[in-house]
């Protein structure tokens, strides 16, 4: 019956002409001086720890104490028992397995989805959670919230599951989030609503056709429009539409903010020092946020350089998969506006989607070299970077047939390691380059070949990744959120934080490779 109402509070809310969405404060502005001071001081090795603290008492009150204390005693203070004594840290999530348990992958996926569910949320004042009404899947480690792009491959596996009221609770909770603060967050942090992530929801809807069919089209057309308008900077202080040479339009990653991400502050902060000027600092700290919005944090694939992250320029750049991501989204409100018979709006989304279908191929798709590419609007032309990202025109079917081949053959060439496909060609020690490989990008291009008919190599592809992550899990009893595909003896590395394990869409797109074609391909 709960469900029931909070679904019903849903679709009214969404019925609303104007829109009115929940303000937030995020902890850096609860705490103020007291945030920035456990992050610079490093009381917790991992920025995201203090960021995801729960306080004991009213934070106001906390603060208060910690400015008084801090003056009257300034020697004898210690700020790490101060945090002690006035919050509840933020827990990990351990879900390594036993050596009994090791012989059955696919069992031990199944059993992670109730260690890795959380319950309906209620709001705590002066934590950064921002709560659900619906259950949901999270990653593992240190990621305990909901997390955006990751809970599309988290529920392919769901759907090999079985677990459908698992797979609709979670397209209700972004349905919800739509309603309540205009966009689909990071992830259910208040850090994380100044930005989205690559807006995966509607596949989310189109995975949820496949078991309550096209209603559900109907059902969450309010969201999907809501979720495009964002994208096409008609609601918030977002700055994602480019219009192009050609008078076309493609969209870009943008944060709305520009200061040090909370959830790595100090990180920021202290790459800002190294540049000559402050004024520089608003133009880095976006370009990192918006970094994070892609889901590729980080990745040379953003530097000027292609070296370094004091370099980056995230903002300045088409991304091919976010306008494919779009163009799957104008489809399917073509198809939710043809389900309710708005025939005039379902023409409009298929010439929008056919719009950038086109623009796509014109200024992302390289004849030359045989691969997409993303584009820079600064400079007027693709990136130099080849990234496994130019696969997913074949994921999204914008490719045209006779490309099919030529990128077939350059994936196979340059990407293929022996554990799976390599996110980038360049060794950088940032966790989204060589060389590692992630479970959302494997997906993406053993489908996308799928869909081509490129089937022996999308083979080869799946055998190489499901070997590397079933020895793995035989040797440590861990699934993990990234692997070394192209030593595959050795641990995946980079990044800001540990490897960590669990893990949300790893699980998924292994269960739904395994459906597919086995455990030993």
């Amino acid at each position: 019956m709960r469900k029931q109402l909070l679904l019903l509070l849903i679709v009214v809310c969404s019925l609303c002409s104007t829109a009115q969405y929940k303000t937030y404060t995020t902890p850096d502005k609860v705490y103020g001086i007291l945030f920035k001071d456990v992050q610079l001081q490093h009381v917790f090795e991992d920025d995201k720890t203090f960021a995801d603290c729960t306080p004991k008492r009213s934070p106001a009150s906390i603060r208060v104490d910690y400015e008084r204390i801090k003056r009257a005693t300034p020697s004898s203070f210690s700020l790490h028992d101060f945090v002690l004594q006035n919050f509840y840290l933020p827990d990990s999530i351990a879900v390594t397995a036993g050596s009994e348990a090791r012989e059955n992958i696919v069992a031990h996926i199944q059993h992670l989805w109730k260690v890795l569910q959380r319950d309906p949320d209620s709001a705590i004042t002066g934590s950064s959670l921002l709560a659900l009404p619906y259950h949901y899947i999270v990653p593992g480690g240190r990621f305990r919230e909901i997390y955006y792009w990751d809970s599309y491959f988290t529920m392919l596996g769901l759907q090999e599951s079985h677990e459908y009221t698992l797979m609709e609770d979670m397209v209700n909770n972004f349905a919800y989030l739509i309603t309540t603060y205009g966009h689909i967050p990071n992830g259910n942090r208040t850090y994380y609503l100044s930005r989205s992530q690559p807006p995966f929801f509607s596949l989310m809807v189109d995975l949820l056709a496949k078991q309550k069919g096209n209603v559900v089209y109907a059902t969450y057309q309010k969201a999907l429009q809501d979720e495009y308008d964002y994208w096409m900077d008609k609601t918030g202080t977002t700055q994602h539409v480019v219009k192009m040479p050609n008078g076309s339009i493609l969209n870009r990653f943008y944060d709305a903010d520009d200061q040090p991400r909370q959830e790595g502050y100090s990180i920021d902060y202290n790459l800002a020092e190294k540049l000559p000027h402050t004024a520089f600092d608003t133009a880095l700290y976006r370009n990192l946020r918006t970094g994070a919005e892609t889901g590729w944090d980080f990745s040379t694939r953003w530097f000027a350089d292609n070296r370094n992250i004091i370099t980056i320029q995230t903002t300045n750049l088409i991304p091919v998969d976010l306008n494919g991501l779009l163009y799957h989204l104008e489809l399917t409100l073509a198809t939710s506006y043809q389900q309710t018979g708005n025939l005039a709006k379902a023409s409009r989304f298929r010439q929008l989607a056919l719009q950038r279908k086109k623009a796509i191929n014109t200024y992302c798709w390289n004849a030359a070299k045989h691969w997409y590419y993303d584009y820079n609007i600064t400079e007027r032309k693709q990136s130099s970077q080849p990234t496994l990202a130019g696969i997913t025109p074949l994921f999204f079917s914008i490719a045209p047939p006779s490309h099919t081949a030529l990128i077939a053959a350059v994936l196979q060439q340059r990407f293929l390691k022996d554990g799976g496909l390599v996110t980038t060609l360049i060794t950088s020690g940032q966790q989204w380059d060589a060389p590692n490989g992630w479970a959302p990008l494997q997906w993406m291009a053993i489908k996308g070949l799928i869909n081509y008919h490129q089937t022996t190599l999308a083979h080869e592809i799946t055998k190489r990744w499901i070997t590397l992550n079933v020895h793995t899990y035989q040797q440590t009893g861990k699934l993990m959120e990234k692997y070394n595909v192209v030593d595959i003896h050795q641990k995946a590395g980079g990044g800001e934080y540990p490897g960590q394990d669990g893990f949300g869409w790893t699980n998924g797109v292994l269960l739904k490779l395994i459906s597919l074609y086995g455990a030993n391909p």
